[in-house]
């Protein structure tokens, strides 16, 4: 197929899971239209519900790679080489690949597909289903400043674009990658002990939700060190300075460095194929 017919602007998503939704739900609601959206996708009853809900073209990988400008490869990192071998046959110079898959390289793509594919490793975060994502970009050896722009352009339509040098996309993993879970793990754990202190559960979980939002939006809408804030919560002598007391002996803040870094360094495991 030649390159005068190859829709302009014509972007292509590989894998209609979760992530894969919410990035083609993100870019409908930001305005990109629909007919220049198609969605690469085998089951057929996946196939239907996104037709009928979004008005999009679902059509097979191979059909999406021949059309498209662009593709979103948003599949497991166990499957990215199957599904690479699948589109290589009909990827061609020019064309730009976006993965969202953990831990692969950029290396890793380019060297699966035909030379001169652009490619940007992107590690996004599900808080993108509220619009609250955090992605961190990165690009490839053939990605030009208009590729890394189409791929900002494609994240930003569901939260925050960062772009960062390739060597620090394990540390972003470990950090904003897996971030939300960690959050989820505290507030589960500040809803527990609300209860054990002899709250109701759907009182404890308005308070730390709440809590939790408000104090996320003081970080942002300030722009004050978190240091700053935590000092001017914690009164000398006080129920605060007592319960940081607890967290310090229990070593908190060491645990959290242990865990970002098993997570950076499984990031890594990944990319090594283990």
């Amino acid at each position: 197929m030649s390159d005068d017919a190859v829709p302009a602007g014509l972007t292509a998503i590989i894998g209609a899971g979760v992530m894969g939704e919410t990035l083609l739900s993100g870019l409908v609601r930001a305005g990109r239209r629909v007919d220049k959206l198609m969605v690469g996708e085998k089951r057929p009853e996946r196939a239907r519900e996104l037709e009928q809900r979004y008005g999009v073209e679902v059509v097979t990988n191979v059909e999406a790679a021949r059309k498209a400008d662009t593709l979103a490869l948003v599949v497991k990192p166990q499957d990215m080489a199957a599904v690479l071998g699948e589109l290589a046959p009909e990827l061609r110079a020019g064309q730009l690949l976006v993965s969202l898959a953990a831990g692969i390289t950029t290396a890793f793509i380019e060297s699966h597909v035909p030379d001169g594919v652009a490619v940007v490793r992107v590690m996004p975060n599900t808080p993108a289903l509220v619009d609250e994502g955090m992605a961190a970009i990165s690009p490839g050896s053939h990605c030009d400043e208009a590729h890394l722009a189409e791929a900002e352009g494609l994240l930003a339509s569901t939260g925050r674009v960062l772009r960062i040098p390739e060597q620090q996309q394990d540390a972003v993993t470990a950090i904003s990658g897996s971030g939300p879970a960690y959050i989820f793990f505290v507030v589960e754990s500040m809803i527990e002990a609300g209860v054990h202190l002899g709250l109701p559960r759907a009182t404890a979980t308005e308070l730390v939700v709440q809590t939790l939002v408000g104090s996320a939006k003081m970080l942002r809408e300030t722009g004050t060190h978190p240091t700053v804030l935590r000092e001017q919560v914690t009164s000398p002598g006080g129920t605060t300075a007592a319960a940081l007391r607890e967290l310090e002996v229990h070593k908190v803040r060491a645990a959290f460095l242990a865990a970002m870094e098993a997570a950076r360094d499984r990031s890594r495991a990944l990319a090594e194929g283990s």
